[in-house]
């Protein structure tokens, strides 16, 4: 255990809104007596952007709310304060080193093009010799774990997994201790509320899936629900295509995707459960999605901003279209398909579409109306509670034939229709007038 200096250390919270197994706040912790937190809740993720949506619509943003409240809380009893901004981060960072004697800064690493411009002015911005330290803290297997350069990453899922699960280990969790508090510290920042972001408040719909909070505590309690309470995670690799209610699927990716748990912590749960009950196809077919997650990651460290091109990471041309009136039916659920209908009304109410929902409309979208498919990945950032970048863009070019698809695959969504929704009952509860 290095000795802690008596200094104040900054941890500049981005994708990692908690307080468990977060690499950040613990090598913050270690290393100083005193530590501060920030969240910047930055204007540009609620501009209209190129292709006419905000990048970050109502249904994230209620939920980031709620989850950087919980995370304030939380930090309150390791002593740590957390300062809230709606401001730019290159303009507040650099007053909370001056104002604090801040020598160093700790976060989480990010590669995709926004991210990074963003931590390069804000180095402009700090005139005086600061430390940024930066963890990859984000995956289930550590990239120093891979023991492969990203270059080398396979371009086929399987090839991926198979490795991962032959040769690589997830390092176990940790919890913070600590820090001693500052002495007559006064914090006079406060989190925003949905009207300060520009939204009016709502209220959820009564017909979602996903009708939980922002925010660690809740995740935590989820995962106990569906894992130990219900017993559920027995039951996910036949359930998982489900269409209505909470508990088809674990639900757990809105809080992966902005880290209020880690995939770590979700995999050390499942070890827990096979250990205390059995194991069985469905628990491997969770760690099975957690490491989808991590390949999407992967290919984006990878790649780079490539898997943001029309071409994709193929380097494909298509004939793309960008009707909007077709994309209009689209988002509207006005489409020939009242299948992709059904599912797309269901985001714009609710934030939330099942992942079988998502692969019909992306491959509707992209093949069947021929439409520019980052046009679709750009309203799914807009309107997904549990958007991440690299598995938005990920998947999006997977569906387009542009990405990591070796058959390049086109779903017909009729048949998907009477596959999975064959009495109608989801096509009915989203298609017919619901007052509310």
């Amino acid at each position: 255990m290095p000795k802690k200096q008596d200094t104040n250390g900054l941890v500049w919270f981005r994708n990692n809104l908690r307080v468990n197994d977060n690499e950040v706040l613990n090598k913050a912790l270690e290393n100083h007596k005193h530590v501060i937190g920030l969240y910047c809740f930055d204007p540009r993720q609620f501009k209209t952007e190129l292709f006419g949506f905000k990048k970050t619509e109502k249904y994230r943003a209620k939920f980031l709310i709620e989850t950087v409240e919980n995370l304030k809380q939380s930090l309150n009893r390791l002593n740590v304060e957390l300062f809230v901004y709606y401001e730019l981060p290159e303009k507040v960072i650099p007053k909370l080193v001056n104002q604090f004697k801040i020598n160093s800064i700790y976060l989480q690493k990010e590669w995709t093009n926004e991210e990074v411009e963003v931590l390069e002015g804000i180095k402009l911005n700090c005139l005086t010799n600061i430390a940024f330290k930066e963890y990859y803290d984000q995956f289930l297997f550590h990239p120093e774990d891979i023991k492969m350069p990203f270059e080398d990453i396979p371009q086929v899922f399987t090839n991926f997994r198979k490795y991962v699960e032959k040769y690589c280990l997830v390092k176990p969790i940790n919890k913070p201790t600590a820090a001693e508090p500052i002495q007559n510290l006064s914090n006079l920042t406060y989190i925003p509320t949905l009207e300060n972001l520009g939204f009016e408040n709502f209220k959820t719909h009564p017909n979602t899936a996903f009708p939980f909070n922002g925010g660690e505590t809740s995740a935590i309690n989820r995962l106990n629900h569906y894992f130990f309470q219900t017993k559920k995670l027995g039951f996910y690799k036949k359930t998982r295509n489900g269409l209505i209610g909470e508990d088809y699927s674990s639900k757990f990716s809105p809080w992966l995707a902005n880290g209020s748990i880690s995939a770590r912590t979700i995999y050390w749960y499942i070890s827990k459960f096979e250990k205390e009950h059995y194991k069985n196809q469905s628990t491997y077919w969770l760690l099975f999605e957690l490491i989808w997650r991590d390949y999407f990651k992967y290919i984006s460290l990878k790649h780079g901003n490539t898997i943001f091109k029309i071409e994709g990471i193929l380097g494909k041309t298509y004939e793309w279209d960008t009707n909007n009136a077709k994309i209009k039916q689209w988002i509207n659920g006005k489409t020939s398909s009242s299948f992709v209908n059904a599912n797309m009304i269901e985001l714009k109410e609710t934030g939330w579409m099942s992942n079988r929902g998502r692969q019909n409309v992306a491959s509707y979208f992209s093949k069947d109306l021929l439409l520019d498919w980052r046009i679709g990945a750009a309203y799914f950032e807009s309107l997904l509670l549990d958007y991440d970048v690299h598995s938005n863009y990920g998947n999006w070019m997977y569906v387009a034939g542009v990405g990591n698809d070796p058959r390049d695959r086109k779903f017909n969504v009729n048949q998907q229709a009477n596959r999975y929704d064959p009495s109608g009952k989801f096509q009915n509860m989203w298609l017919q007038k619901v007052l509310f």
